[in-house]
């Protein structure tokens, strides 16, 4: 991961391979520091804006050659795009750019000034951490399982300059937060993008057994195969029958505070679904590796609470198994029953990350006594068919609790959308044969998967996010958002812990 600091200076003064300064659409003559850069330079900039080469536009760039008047002999400008519709997601996406374009340009190191703390006016501190997160997370690759791969040479370093002495220690804080909550979205964009072989059930074990080594605040539990049977786990415990490999009941605790609840962050993590006896189709099947995402989301989120040391009590459960098709394995037509003592007649084995889920959240209620439960999972397509694959659908049975987790998301640019828990709807899981379905069938499916979870939550406050979107890029086309795993969620997760600190 990049090495990142904060330093005292004029950006147009300082030694760096490469110095990168910012241009809104429209702008003629340059002010601030770009206005610095241009006067050291003797108005190479305003020259070139004169030519109308460069125009200021979100995430484009223009490189210059100093030819020694300043001592970095490149200065990179990025365009923020028009200003009235610029907000901190422009500001990690063209911190994103920059760095991308500083390892194209294969520099060493470079140094940047804090975007939108000026013109753009954004509160400092808000800026100076979308630009730290937006310079980290721009540099992401997952390192493939390939033989004789040679990854482009990577900056060892980066600076972001700051001229004001008042602003110095916001941004050096800011800095450190970054470097957290990156190191937390790495984590999960790379056990995301893992093949389902490595990324399996005792590996997320592991990995949540090195959090605990790596953080003395943290401790973890992993309930094997017949500790889940005493516990009662039945639905879990159908969903994994299939697989040769034991499933994985990972309980993480943080204890950041001696006050107070835990907040209960649940993940589904489906290491490879197949879709069980109801087959999935061959095409695209590949993907389900990332079926573990919801998982990922809360490691990843206890790793970067740790290193921030967030004063909060917080109880990561993930339920990790395979969904496999093997004789063993559960069938349309099977009675299960869960921890809560709730029957499931199975429709599809397809529908099997919300029996995972059913576990967990009931061994929640049951068990932890929570200040309130958030659930991550990629849970169905018919949330994206509602929303596609930038937006994730968010369920809950609290207004508070959904103003909240909509107010992290519009900050941290991880969208989401509420959707109703349509009470009419809960007909549709009615069955003659159990309690309650796993499936009501082909319409409104987000809804019914979310109607069944909210029968495992009692009277908790709770939310679900369907991340089945989002958590996957096809395309190359965002500079923050790589293609494969994007991390969606943690980020949200963190900003709406760190509110609920006050």
């Amino acid at each position: 991961m990049l090495k990142l600091s904060a330093v005292k200076g004029g950006i147009q003064e300082f030694s760096s391979d490469l110095i990168v300064v910012n241009l809104f659409e429209g702008v003629k003559k340059p002010a601030g520091a770009t206005g610095a850069v241009d006067q050291a330079l003797g108005g190479m900039i305003t020259r070139v804006l004169d030519t109308g080469d460069f125009r200021g536009k979100r995430n484009s760039t223009l490189l210059l050659y100093t030819v020694g008047r300043i001592p970095a002999p490149r200065v990179l400008i990025v365009g923020l795009g028009k200003k009235e519709e610029f907000d901190l997601q422009a500001i990690r996406e063209v911190s994103a750019t920059a760095a991308k374009k500083a390892r194209e340009l294969g520099v060493r190191n470079f140094a940047t000034i804090v975007h939108g703390s000026g013109a753009g006016g954004m509160d400092y501190r808000d800026a100076a951490l979308a630009t730290a997160v937006g310079l980290i997370l721009g540099l992401y690759k997952y390192k493939a399982e390939k033989s004789g791969e040679n990854y482009e040479k990577e900056p060892e370093e980066a600076f972001i300059v700051e001229f004001n002495d008042s602003n110095l220690s916001l941004l050096t804080n800011s800095v450190e937060r970054a470097k957290a909550i990156a190191q937390g979205v790495y984590l999960t964009r790379d056990l995301v993008n893992m093949p389902a072989n490595i990324s399996s059930p005792p590996f997320l074990a592991e990995t949540a057994e090195k959090l605990a080594k790596d953080y003395k605040n943290v401790k973890v539990t992993v309930f094997e195969r017949k500790d889940m049977e005493k516990l009662g786990m039945g639905a879990f415990l159908a969903v994994a029958q299939g697989s040769s490999v034991p499933p994985k009941f990972i309980v993480l605790e943080y204890n950041g505070s001696k006050e107070g609840n835990p907040v209960v962050i649940a993940g589904k993590g489906l290491t490879f679904d197949s879709g069980g006896i109801s087959l999935k189709p061959a095409q695209d099947m590949w993907k389900m590796k990332f079926d573990m995402a919801g998982a990922a989301v809360v490691l990843g989120t206890i790793k970067a609470a740790a290193e921030i040391k967030l004063p909060l009590k917080i109880v990561g459960l993930i339920g990790a198994t395979y969904n496999m098709p093997d004789g063993n394995a559960y069938r349309p037509s099977d009675v299960v029953k869960a921890m809560n003592g709730k029957t499931i007649e199975i429709i599809s084995t397809d529908a099997e990350g919300r029996l995972v889920l059913a576990d967990l959240l009931s061994y929640a209620t049951m068990k932890l006594n929570p200040e309130l439960i958030v659930d991550f999972a990629t849970l169905t397509g018919a949330c994206i068919v509602a929303l596609g694959m930038k937006i994730a659908g968010l369920f809950t049975n609290d207004e508070k609790l959904e103003d909240q987790i909509v107010s992290a998301s519009r900050y941290t640019g991880e969208p989401v959308w509420k959707l109703p828990l349509y009470d009419d709807y809960k007909k549709l899981l009615k069955s003659d044969f159990a309690d309650i379905k796993n499936s009501g069938g082909k319409w409104a499916g987000a809804i019914t998967a979310a109607l069944f979870l909210k029968e495992f939550v009692g009277d908790n406050r709770w939310a679900h996010i369907d991340i089945a979107g989002p958590t996957w890029e096809d395309k190359d086309d965002n500079p923050l958002i790589p293609k494969g795993a994007t991390g969606f969620g943690v980020r949200l997760m963190l900003k709406f812990l760190d509110e609920l600190t006050g």
